[in-house]
């Protein structure tokens, strides 16, 4: 069992290396994959290319979860079998945020995430690396987005972050 969140900014290709991560974790350990997407397709072209591309990347081998707000749930459900992959947090907090459920959803989440038996891996954009954002609603998603990942990192045994395609350990693996 392990836990890997990812962070990066966007195009970075940390959706590919998380993938890449998960596919190597559940061949080892003879897990399932599980694909958990938050992102919600609404009237957004751009968007809409955007899930595409990623469906398009993932093979057979991956059961597709739509999950854009009940993450915690999926979490508590999954078990040692399983090989779980989030993506992404941010669009996770967005919608949470949108709904007002924020607080509720977090909490549950990390609770879910302290007790899950399973692989798991979480990929988030870094988003505190610039500006403080004018707008009050803008400001607390880049706040809960930090406290989040913040928080997270705690209860992973790696964080990495990507940049241009290339990997950073930020916490290595505990040696067993």
């Amino acid at each position: 069992m392990t836990r890997h969140l990812i962070l990066g900014g966007a195009r970075s290709g940390k959706s590919r290396f998380a993938e890449e991560q998960a596919i190597n974790q559940a061949l080892t350990c003879q897990q399932t994959l599980h694909y958990v997407a938050t992102a919600t397709i609404r009237d957004d072209r751009e968007m809409t290319s955007r899930i595409l591309l990623h469906k398009q990347r993932r093979d057979t081998r991956w059961t597709l979860i739509e999950e854009p707000l009940n993450l915690a749930s999926v979490i508590s459900n999954a078990n040692d079998t399983q090989c779980v992959l989030v993506d992404c947090l941010t669009l996770w907090l967005t919608n949470a945020l949108m709904q007002n459920c924020w607080d509720d959803n977090k909490l549950a989440f990390i609770e879910a995430v302290k007790h899950s038996s399973a692989s798991l891996f979480f990929v988030s954009n870094e988003v505190g690396s610039g500006i403080v954002p004018m707008g009050e609603l803008s400001r607390q998603f880049v706040d809960e987005a930090g406290w989040l990942h913040q928080t997270l990192a705690e209860y992973c045994d790696q964080v990495s972050v990507v940049i241009a395609g290339l990997p950073l350990a930020l916490k290595p693996s505990r040696q067993l």
